[in-house]
């Protein structure tokens, strides 16, 4: 697929065996509040499991230093998604390895376009809906005109587009924002923090689907 798929929250062997090749799982990590939350050495064993041609990502919330530099040099995460505050301190190559999730309104929202933290730092943004009390997972979307903007004033950038996406919208996400990639979690659940392997098989042929749509 051209579409990098992140499928996200992932905790059990079985769903790890669902990501696509080229393509990302999700371990949210050290996030009590979510349904979906895994301790640092869970989220290892998993990415054990993960196909060799697919990348392991870890979810937070604020990271400490210490709980970055431990992702990766400990949990083996090639990269680390950043709801909130990214901590100082960390070195250059650390922080091209962080992805900062930014906040979008949803649809009819008037808070404004978000500002893109700059790509010599950051090659890859993702793009959540705003306000939610857990990162991902709330099947909450954000305003897709606004995150078609962003995409379009920022040529060549890797936009991953989340937030409310499913097998039967994620056809329509592509086609009106044009993302680098998209990410899923509720959308691919049967209740919170429990996926379900065929809606996560109809997503990934949701996205093939797409591209084939529209060449």
């Amino acid at each position: 697929m051209r579409t990098f798929v992140k499928l996200c929250g992932l905790r059990r062997p079985e769903e790890v065996a669902e990501v696509p090749a080229g393509g990302a799982a999700g371990f949210v990590v050290e996030v009590p509040g979510s349904p979906r939350n895994l301790a640092p050495d869970a989220a290892a064993r998993l990415i054990e499991k993960l196909p060799a041609e697919a990348e392991a990502w870890a979810v937070v919330v604020r990271p400490s230093v210490e709980l970055v530099r431990r992702l990766f040099d400990e949990v083996g995460v090639d990269r680390i998604q950043v709801y909130g505050e990214i901590p100082d301190g960390l070195e250059y190559l650390e922080r091209h390895h962080l992805v900062p999730s930014i906040p979008v309104a949803p649809p009819g929202g008037d808070a404004g376009e978000p500002k893109v933290p700059p790509a010599e730092e950051y090659p890859r943004v993702h793009l959540d809906a705003a306000g939610q009390p857990l990162p991902g997972g709330s099947g909450v979307r954000p305003d897709w005109e606004v995150c078609a903007r962003l995409v379009d004033a920022n040529p060549g950038r890797k936009f991953l587009l989340a937030g409310g996406l499913t097998s039967e919208n994620v056809g329509d996400a592509l086609a009106t924002v044009r993302p680098w990639g998209v990410d899923v979690s509720s959308g691919i659940e049967g209740s919170p923090g429990t996926k379900e392997l065929a809606r996560m098989r109809a997503f990934v042929a949701a996205v093939e689907a797409a591209e084939k749509a529209h060449g």
